[in-house]
């Protein structure tokens, strides 16, 4: 044998997409991207978004079914949880048969009100933050800042805040401090402080009597006042998120990247939501799972340690018949499988000593594959099964997936988490998926059209194959 065949035979060369799949069709998906992503700037709005787009393809909520008192292959059921997490289904044979589920999440790093947050200082009206997530405090300063939301006031009435993404809104600013004056020195950490992060709200006094204190900040909230409705003791029961008030752009010559904020995790959950409309599942249900509070650490009634889909998946077994729930949802988790759809970190050229060339997945070479994640030793991670990424891989071999494998950076480098091990130890075989980001956790995160487009269609294949 030559040894250029040999060569072809025994070792594995990456692809890029761009070679293989039409540009058209990748810019076309693209914008559909962009337009979720400029819109679902919160939890929420992704959920709210989703929600819209799955009932527009016959999606019905789980009440409808509850209802009617049982379900049929090809139904397709959602159900929302507290407005911030989803589950949604296609239904194709016996459920204790098992479910090939996309879990994506769609909480991203950023900083909320506190719930006190106005405060005045030297005739400045200010909110007070607290950042939620791993972020680089600096990177939030100086850059415009949208907020949004809601408030439910002493009533019980629920308003929606959402302040920065209309061309005549105005915009928030966190002031940083000017070169010439900035003598400071040490840790990044040190210097700049999470306390300090303190949005501009405002420098006009409600009346310059100087017997009204903290005019300013009494101007601010009768303006809020009289647009919403609100008073200061109704941020108390607030949910306010500032979000960075940058559109989603192409960049470079060719294009062939998208900037935005939030590609971590929402990208995930916009190629598995289309994923699944799109779905014709052969040999199994057809799922996706959209949680929050990943970025914190999965906790709460919304994050993905609260495994409110279980529930929804006891409802739907006895829909469909079943008079033994306990032992079939056992059987139903046992024969199920997960793609933990999250983004990882790509190579980039600039920062090479973080990185291990030969495992680090590239810009534009598809949807990367990451056996496991955690950080030093593997510790909190779910490390999947040999059995399940070789089924995985032949799948996606066989049906054209552009592929690549990847870790998050050198080993002792750093690492990070996705949801897979919560739904590991439930007995799912699961394995992360998704695509890779320069920038991740900053306020304009770089992805890949490439990469985006395979993503979702590595998503189609695995609902309709596996």
């Amino acid at each position: 044998m030559e040894l250029k065949d040999l060569k072809e035979k025994l070792t594995r060369k990456k692809v890029s997409v761009w070679e293989k799949r039409d540009r058209k069709v990748i810019d076309e998906y693209s914008k559909g991207y962009k337009k979720f992503i400029d819109y679902a700037k919160t939890e929420r709005r992704a959920v709210e978004y989703a929600v819209k787009e799955l009932e527009k393809e016959g999606f019905k909520p789980l009440s409808y079914y509850l209802e009617k008192g049982k379900i049929e292959d090809g139904d397709k059921v959602y159900y929302v949880n507290n407005f911030k997490s989803l589950f949604a289904i296609k239904i194709k044979g016996d459920l204790t048969n098992g479910i090939n589920i996309v879990g994506a999440h769609v909480d991203a790093p950023r900083l909320d009100l506190k719930p006190e947050p106005i405060v005045e200082d030297s005739g400045v009206a200010m909110a007070k933050t607290h950042y939620y997530g791993g972020v680089k405090k600096y990177q939030w300063l100086n850059i415009p800042l949208e907020l949004h939301g809601v408030v439910i006031k002493n009533d019980g009435t629920k308003v929606n805040v959402s302040i920065g993404d209309s061309e005549d809104d105005p915009v928030f600013v966190i002031s940083d401090l000017l070169p010439h004056l900035d003598r400071r020195k040490g840790d990044v950490a040190e210097v700049f402080k999470g306390e300090a992060l303190n949005l501009l709200l405002g420098t006009i006094s409600i009346s310059y009597d100087e017997e009204i204190k903290d005019s300013v900040k009494l101007n601010v909230l009768n303006i809020l006042y009289e647009k919403y409705g609100i008073v200061e003791e109704d941020f108390i029961s607030a949910e306010l998120e500032v979000v960075p008030s940058l559109p989603a752009r192409d960049v470079g010559l060719d294009r062939s990247l998208i900037a935005a904020y939030g590609h971590d995790d929402r990208i995930c959950s916009y190629t598995g939501l289309t994923a699944l409309i799109e779905a014709e599942p052969e040999n199994k249900s057809a799922a996706l799972l959209l949680t929050d509070k990943e970025e914190i650490g999965s906790d709460g009634n919304t994050g993905a340690k609260h495994h409110f889909w279980i529930t929804v998946m006891k409802k739907l077994l006895k829909l469909q018949g079943s008079t033994n729930i306990e032992l079939d949802i056992d059987d139903l988790l046992l024969n199920s499988t997960l793609l933990s759809a999250d983004v990882s970190a790509a190579y980039d050229p600039n920062f090479k000593d973080v990185h291990d060339p030969a495992n680090a997945p590239r810009l534009g070479y598809g949807v990367a594959i990451s056996k496991y994640t955690g950080a030093r030793g593997k510790a909190a991670t779910n490390d999947a099964n040999a059995e399940f990424f070789g089924k995985l891989r032949k799948v996606f071999n066989e049906n054209g997936v552009i592929w690549q494998s990847g870790e998050l950076g050198k080993v002792d480098q750093g690492g990070g988490g996705t949801i897979a091990k919560f739904f590991a130890e439930k007995g799912l075989n699961v394995i992360d998926a998704g695509v890779a980001l320069y920038g991740m956790h900053s306020p304009y995160e770089i992805a890949s059209k490439g990469d985006l487009y395979e993503t979702y269609y590595a998503y189609k294949v695995y609902l309709n194959k596996m």
